[in-house]
């Protein structure tokens, strides 16, 4: 039987965070390759500054890798891997002294980066255009006016499509907790947003 259209079934979490503990560097390194964007995409959601995100998924593997031996399996890999980037997230802020007041983001050259626009409109549609911009500004500033938890709850579930269950791990809160987070953080994005629907 040939061989040319069997592909190579990818390892699972667990099995690359057993070779990894053995010193098997390539299978961290699919690991970081697997999960890295979806941490730098929480910590971006979380800091607002591409530079401090980037800091933050470089720790985050760096301690993951450091400490695979805490690992149990009691949660995914990437649930104990969204905690650490949390944790580091929360841990930036304060260092920073912004919890409550987070800069927007910016790219190396200090200049800031264009608002996220909403279903983007087709380039001859000036009015469409500038509609959706306005929209992406007014979400972005009531993202930064929600609390570090509102906010990271709302990533994990509307961004990363993370579980109730799964986000209770990576925020270590009963289930309850984040659905009433969600709840709430969802209301304040609405209203904030509903002259503009």
């Amino acid at each position: 039987m040939p061989s040319e259209g069997l592909r190579a079934v990818p390892s699972s979490d667990w099995e690359l965070v057993r070779r990894a503990r053995e010193g098997d560097r390539d299978a961290f390194r699919e690991l970081v390759e697997r999960y890295q964007r979806r941490v730098a995409s929480l910590a971006l959601g979380m800091l607002r500054s591409r530079e401090d995100a980037l800091d933050v998924v470089q720790e985050t593997f760096a301690k993951a890798y450091q400490h695979l031996d805490r690992f149990k399996g009691d949660s995914g890999f990437y649930t104990w891997l969204y905690r650490i980037a949390f944790n580091l997230c929360i841990d930036q802020q304060r260092r920073e002294g912004k919890l409550a007041d987070l800069r927007p983001p910016h790219d190396e050259t200090g200049s800031m980066e264009p608002p996220p626009t909403v279903d983007g409109p087709p380039p001859d549609e000036p009015f469409q255009r500038v509609r959706s911009a306005e929209i992406g500004q007014r979400l972005e500033q009531a993202m930064r006016e929600l609390t570090p938890d509102h906010r990271a709850v709302i990533l994990l579930r509307e961004v990363q499509g993370l579980s109730y269950e799964e986000i209770s791990r990576v925020l270590e809160c009963p289930k309850g907790t984040v659905m009433s987070r969600l709840h709430y953080a969802r209301r304040q994005l609405q209203s904030r947003l509903r002259e503009l629907l």
